[in-house]
């Protein structure tokens, strides 16, 4: 049986390596458009490879996928973190749990995740060639299936093929599987942060605040996790999670909307009001500078208080009501307009791919070419960062394997 394995990423080192282990009479070739494989392995975690994600708990990773939830949900009881976990130390690739439960190689080098998808191709004999760009399917008759290249030549013929070649930035960049029949979902960008080009915050890049919450006005697009102040705007945890879970909608936005952040986190209005009024009493001689509500960072406490126009030598016992009322209002529901975005680092993710509903969830084979299976995010299935990606790699790259 030959099995061509389109794409030499994550996904695809992945597949090949598992179809071989399950396959061992299979001849296995991954095939790469550009001249160098697992580039964005190489990269990611700024150089170290967040691998996968500490949790064990189904229900709760399977939260971490604004696409593709109830897809991962059912796949993950199949190969979970635990899996991949298992897999790399087996194999010699030592592995720590951050405190917040990412998962780095002990090397804190993602060269090592690398050198382990190389070593373990040589030993199962699986040949790689780059700069070979698949441009066409053709199924044949008898079920095999024809891969093209960039100049109509033909590459190989092949019994059975998985796509892992990643996210497409451009709908046209996916017409080749739309061609087969396949249900196309427009590729936009996730996990990305928020530039805001006309707001003095920016003023403060490099505060932090933990935990503050966001919110995309007129929706219910909320997130909330340590936020960072950058020169550009705003990123952090909260805001990387918020565009991954709203990335349609701000793509529909054109990137113009309005942000609401409550620096408290998530407490209302009245409960910061009475919070303020207390602090009045209990702190009356005291500057509006010497005392910073809520463990605020105190550039950000000033920042506040300008935006509020209340003078820094104003004690506490002078604060009216209505100053009161505006302090509450703006640490609750502070709005800042947000004009375009900027990529996360490294972490170039893509919502949008293959439907789930044009392969079978079990197998992802296609339901519309038979021996044509698909893997990773060129399936429309993404996470928020903490190695949730690299997992739906390795869990859709093991069951596509199967070739079942």
């Amino acid at each position: 049986m030959k099995v061509a394995i389109v794409g030499g990423g994550a996904a695809g080192f992945f597949a090949a390596i598992w179809t071989k282990e399950h396959h061992p009479e299979a001849s296995v070739t991954i095939l790469e458009k550009t001249s160098k494989v697992l580039s964005k392995v190489k990269v990611s975690g700024g150089g170290r490879c967040n691998v996968t994600n500490g949790n064990t708990s189904i229900s709760r990773l399977s939260q971490a996928y604004p696409r593709g939830r109830k897809f991962m949900k059912k796949a993950l009881q199949e190969y979970s973190t635990t899996h991949v976990m298992q897999w790399f130390e087996e194999r010699g690739v030592s592995l720590t749990i951050q405190e917040d439960l990412h998962v780095f190689p002990v090397s804190q080098n993602s060269q090592s995740i690398i050198d382990c998808f190389l070593s373990e191709c040589r030993r199962l004999k699986i040949e790689i060639k780059t700069k070979v760009p698949v441009t066409r399917l053709e199924p044949q008759s008898d079920g095999t299936i024809n891969l093209v290249s960039r100049d109509e030549s033909t590459i190989g013929t092949f019994d059975k093929v998985i796509i892992a070649t990643g996210g497409s930035p451009k709908l046209t960049g996916l017409d080749w599987l739309k061609d087969l029949g396949h249900e196309i979902e427009d590729p936009v960008p996730s996990l990305f942060t928020f530039n805001m080009p006309h707001e003095s915050v920016s003023d403060l890049m490099g505060v932090v605040v933990n935990p503050a919450t966001a919110t995309i006005q007129g929706s219910k697009l909320k997130a909330s996790g340590p936020l960072l102040i950058t020169h550009w705007g705003m990123s952090g945890p909260a805001i990387i999670v918020l565009s991954a879970f709203g990335a349609r909608h701000l793509s529909d936005l054109g990137y113009q909307f309005k942000v609401q952040v409550n620096w408290t986190n998530d407490q209302n209005f009245n409960s910061v009001y009475a919070y303020l009024e207390e602090n009045k009493e209990v702190n009356s001689k005291k500057l509006a500078t010497n005392f910073k509500p809520f463990g605020l960072p105190n550039r950000l406490w000033l920042y506040i208080l300008d935006k509020c126009e209340i003078p820094h030598t104003k004690l506490w016992q002078d604060f009216g009501k209505k100053q009161l009322n505006k302090l509450a209002t703006v640490l609750t529901n502070d709005v800042y307009d947000v004009s375009g975005k900027t990529t996360f680092k490294e972490e170039f993710v893509t919502c949008g791919g293959v439907s789930l509903d044009s392969i079978d969830g079990l197998t992802l084979q296609s339901k519309s070419v038979p021996n044509l299976y698909f893997a990773g995010e060129i399936l429309d299935i993404d996470g928020i960062t903490g190695g949730y990606n690299f997992q739906a790699a390795w869990t859709t790259a093991y069951l596509a394997s199967k070739l079942s």
